[in-house]
């Protein structure tokens, strides 16, 4: 029965195919006449004699080893397979896709900040790609003396190394220690260039690195966000007051404690800075259009031609006499009060001028218009004083 065992073709292919293997190596090492080799798709097939590639074979497929494989081979391409005799040789099976791995930090990372001499500790977490390219080296440093190689052996080594470079990097490209997520692109690309010298001794290469994350303790996670709601609001004192002002329309800050008080005596306090601050402004806008009126020179003639002009037609009306100008009199002593009690004159009427000596009239002589102190009519212009 051994004779005829012998006989039996056999197939060589990935018996134990899994996506995490990044190469398998193919236990029986005497191929049969006959022998089929089968590829498929994502896979490479590598014969290996003493330690040394024979050949290379990427297509997929079923092949005759004998008729379709032997031909190509380096040292062993005239090969003829006897009747009791078969070819000793290994086959090795890689993965040629590119793996994904995700990685984390097992410890905190403690990065040198000003801000805490004992360093800030920081987690990451994240994802990084890698592929063979390099079959040789491959060969020469694991696959000479293991059967397998998982992603997982390959984590392994990526995260033994994986703090140093953090470290490394943060405090390189880490320009805000309280904001590393936005140089998290340059701090990535600076690891995986460091990575990519780790594993090309085994012929590996790192197509990719991200860091997803950089999670602070909560201490300092909090006294971030409490930060950063502050700049928002511009500062902490106008914060303080939107939240009394929230506490109490929400009905939180209720009864006569010391937080109700305070809450009640700063919105009387904003209150009465509101009031102040628009009369000032009203103030101010009055003063400047008085300024401007009384800088205007043509105004003034205006005022004293009408005065002088109008005086006859109004005594011949009944009505009362105006106050004489600037050039003939000073002004009686009853015009003031007498003031209140005339009734306004038209627009169309004229006036005559403000009386002499500084004093300022309650109202204007010219139109009736109420006087706060000006030294013009803020109506019509009519000088005052």
């Amino acid at each position: 029965m051994g004779f005829f065992r012998n006989q039996f073709a056999n197939v060589v292919e990935w018996e134990e195919f899994r996506d995490d293997m990044i190469f398998w190596k193919w236990s029986n090492r005497e191929i049969k006449k006959g022998s089929k080799l089968i590829i498929r798709s994502g896979q490479d097939a590598i014969f290996i004699n003493n330690g040394k590639i024979e050949g290379i074979f990427k297509d997929e497929g079923e092949f005759n080893i004998e008729s379709d494989i032997v031909p190509f081979l380096s040292t062993l391409k005239g090969f003829k397979f006897g009747f009791n005799s078969g070819m000793r040789v290994e086959v090795l099976f890689v993965n040629t896709k590119e793996f994904t791995v995700k990685w984390g930090t097992q410890n905190p990372v403690l990065i040198p900040t000003p801000q805490l001499p004992g360093g800030m500790p920081i987690r990451a977490n994240g994802t990084f790609n890698f592929k063979v390219n390099d079959y040789v080296t491959l060969i020469d440093k694991i696959a000479g003396i293991k059967p397998s190689y998982l992603v997982e052996d390959v984590k392994l080594r990526i995260t033994s190394v994986l703090d140093q470079l953090l470290m490394k990097w943060i405090s390189w490209e880490g320009k805000d220690m309280f904001n590393l997520q936005a140089n998290a692109a340059d701090i990535a690309r600076g690891i995986r260039e460091d990575l990519d010298m780790q594993v090309m001794d085994d012929g590996l290469t790192i197509t990719g690195f991200q860091v997803m994350s950089f999670n602070y303790p909560k201490e300092i996670q909090d006294m971030i966000t409490k930060t950063a709601s502050h700049e928002m609001i511009g500062n902490l004192s106008k914060y303080q007051q939107i939240s009394l002002t929230d506490g109490i329309a929400s009905g939180k800050v209720q009864g006569g404690g010391a937080a109700a008080d305070m809450a009640s005596m700063m919105m009387g306090m904003n209150l009465a800075n509101e009031m102040l601050k628009n009369m000032n402004q009203k103030q101010s806008q009055s003063q400047n259009q008085n300024q401007n009126q009384a800088g205007n020179p043509s105004s003034k003639p205006a005022a004293g031609n009408h005065g002088e002009s109008a005086a006859p037609s109004a005594a011949g009306k009944g009505l009362e006499p105006a106050a004489p100008s600037a050039q003939s009199a000073p002004p009686a002593p009853s015009a003031a009060p007498s003031a209140p009690s005339a009734p306004p004159v038209p627009s169309t009427s004229p006036a005559p001028s403000a009386p002499e000596g500084g004093k300022r009239p309650n109202f204007c002589p010219n139109c009736g218009t109420k006087n706060e102190g000006a030294n013009f009519c803020p109506n019509c212009g009519q000088k005052l004083a």
